[in-house]
């Protein structure tokens, strides 16, 4: 399963990095406003910047809902670093979207994704990563993990390649559960991902362990 972090915060990105188990980003409006990037031309500069930090694909959402917008914003992203994946919003117009990048051989992220259904028409329109939202499900008291379930089987039984990005992942055990079901990417905060460090055993034997070693000296 590949590991994306989900933030526009650099530090954080170069921190996920460091520990080499990074396999991209994913981004939106919301994330760039927290970090304080306004305005198109430094929003475009802070995408070029997380590109030069990690090696994997970097997702960059449109902000337009018609199909001709999101096809100049789209190009205009997809021009900016062959990292880039155009992020589209799966509405009417977005699936139109997805077809005609994919067939420019422009990656794309199908985001704001809650059905199976939605999942299925991202696939048949050549959608790169689909973006199913489990947390944002687990908050309306709907089982989110159960709809990369759902996902799974039908991508399998028609081999479709579009990649299960299970996104607005929360906490470590969402990361341990899309792994189980087979999600191929997770996206979340860094907390999400230094959580699966963490086990108070291996605290206890490496105490253990430095401890006899004092012994010894």
């Amino acid at each position: 399963m590949k590991f994306f972090i989900d933030t526009a915060n650099l530090e954080q990105i170069k921190e996920a990095q460091a520990l080499g188990i990074l396999d991209g980003v994913t981004t939106n409006p919301s994330l760039m406003a927290k970090e304080g990037i306004n305005g198109e031309e430094n929003v475009k500069k802070h995408y070029q910047a997380i590109c030069e930090i990690v090696d994997g694909d970097v997702s960059a959402e449109v902000i337009a809902t018609d199909f001709e917008g999101m096809i100049k914003e789209g190009e205009a992203l997809a021009a900016l670093h062959d990292q880039i994946v155009v992020k589209i919003p799966m509405i009417k117009d977005g699936v139109k979207a997805l077809k005609y990048f994919s067939s420019k051989g422009i990656k794309t992220n199908c985001t704001l994704v809650f059905s199976a259904g939605q999942a299925l028409l991202a696939a048949k329109a050549g959608a790169t990563y689909v973006s199913p939202f489990i947390g944002r499900l687990d908050d309306i008291s709907t089982d989110g993990l159960n709809l990369i379930s759902e996902i799974r089987h039908i991508y399998d039984n028609y081999g479709f390649e579009t990649e299960i990005l299970a996104a607005s992942v929360r906490h470590t055990m969402h990361v341990i559960d899309c792994a189980k079901i087979g999600a191929d990417v997770m996206t979340g905060p860094l907390s999400s991902i230094e959580g699966l460090l963490k086990h108070p055993l291996t605290d206890i034997g490496l105490e253990k362990f430095l401890a006899d070693h004092k012994k010894n000296q």
